[in-house]
């Protein structure tokens, strides 16, 4: 959600946040409060998909995050329910060819995969991807199954997409330490900020200058490089370097 409401936009451009996450979505229930119940969302893309019609169910399911509703932040929400993720089979594939060809109505994608959505069938989400973040915190516990988990993406992914990881201090590890022992670069470091942080995760009141605060101001900070990244793997592939994917692993 930082990434979404910091990533800077073009004239026309808009981004999307497809909540991709085969355990549940967190949008909902959290930064929208349950204000739209279960009406918009992935689930409603699994008939789409099975009748060739996800192209044009995907653009209805998109909900707008912004004030103005400008509709150039939108989130597709995720399942509300982890059992609905049998039924999306072949709508993985066809949502990545969709975010692969998205560019074409000026949207960038940030795909978040939660946990285990880079693995098993889902992970075509990452495979296509420009990059890959991975969100850890600096802590012991956190590294050690960021390292784990970080072979296992290496393995699947066999180089398609570059790996960055999101360190969440709170920890006594250092960057150029952790950068060193996991063999990634650390694209963005985050502040611990619970209170900032709840606004995004549970819809709570927005503090005093809650856009200028340090969670945001880092968030903002990052999406510098991140189009870095971008625009390098781009160059080498011989593709247009503006905009960009991602997929993002939560914590």
């Amino acid at each position: 959600m930082a990434l979404l409401l910091t990533w800077p936009l073009e004239a026309g451009h808009k981004i999307v946040l497809a909540e991709c996450d085969p355990d549940g979505g967190a949008i909902l229930p959290g930064a929208l409060q349950g204000t739209m119940a279960n009406s918009h969302g992935l689930r409603n893309l699994a008939l789409a998909g099975r009748q060739g019609q996800l192209g044009e169910a995907f653009w209805r399911q998109l909900v707008d995050v912004t004030d103005a509703g400008s509709r150039d932040r939108l989130v597709l929400p995720g399942l509300y329910d982890p059992a609905h993720a049998s039924s999306l089979g072949p709508v993985w594939e066809q949502l990545a060819n969709l975010f692969t060809g998205i560019e074409q109505y000026q949207h960038d994608v940030i795909v978040d995969l939660g946990r285990r959505g880079a693995v098993g069938p889902s992970s075509v989400l990452a495979q296509r991807a420009d990059v890959v973040l991975m969100v850890t915190r600096n802590s012991l516990r956190g590294l050690q199954s960021a390292q784990v988990r970080l072979a296992a993406l290496r393995d699947q992914l066999g180089g398609a997409a570059q790996i960055g990881l999101v360190l969440v201090e709170g920890g006594p590890f250092g960057r150029d330490e952790i950068q060193r022992t996991l063999q990634a670069e650390v694209v963005a470091v985050l502040p611990w900020q619970p209170e900032q942080a709840a606004v995004l995760s549970d819809g709570a009141e927005q503090p005093r200058r809650f856009e200028q605060g340090e969670l945001m101001r880092a968030a903002r900070t990052s999406t510098t490089r991140l189009r870095q990244m971008i625009a390098t793997r781009r160059s080498r592939l011989g593709q247009p370097a503006a905009g960009g994917r991602e997929a993002s692993g939560a914590r």
